[in-house]
């Protein structure tokens, strides 16, 4: 008769044994928490992550938003275009390079931030850590992040 430990004789395939499945699961947690902040301002996850890159810095380029995102632009633009038909951005071919989209808030896009002012502090509330805590934490899974990207790019 097999038992778990003859299965997996080192323990390396146990599921809370893998990041990948912590990160992931997470993430949708994560979601979960913000969906319904965000659906009071009408809004999904990637198009409030979207306005997060846009109230740091207005008038970028499609491709400049991809890559501060990590999305191509088959996913980006059909939520731009949601996100212009509903009023929070405009969408403009760059002036200086036609191939470029220029992508801007609106006042209505731009009026969004003081509506989300409340989330970053019902993060932490519902997350049970302190400001510094989150602070470490972000930083270290950045870090992650741009060591297995640059590990993809080799």
């Amino acid at each position: 008769m097999l038992n778990n430990k003859s299965l997996c004789p080192s323990n390396a395939l146990l599921l809370d044994k893998q990041l990948c499945f912590a990160l992931y699961s997470s993430s949708l947690a994560m979601t979960k928490l913000y969906k319904p902040l965000l659906e009071t301002m009408g809004l999904t996850y990637p198009q409030y992550l979207v306005l997060l890159v846009l109230w740091e810095t207005d008038h970028q380029s499609v491709s400049s938003l991809g890559d501060r995102l990590f999305l191509d632009s088959g996913t980006l633009t059909p939520l731009l275009k949601r996100m212009e038909t509903s009023g929070w951005l405009a969408r403009q071919r760059s002036k200086d390079d036609e191939r470029s989209v220029i992508v801007s808030l609106t006042e209505s896009g731009q009026a969004l931030r003081n509506a989300a002012q409340h989330i970053p502090t019902h993060l932490m509330e519902a997350s049970g850590c302190t400001q510094p805590e989150l602070n470490e934490l972000t930083l270290q899974l950045q870090k992650l992040r741009n060591r297995i990207t640059y590990c993809i790019k080799q």
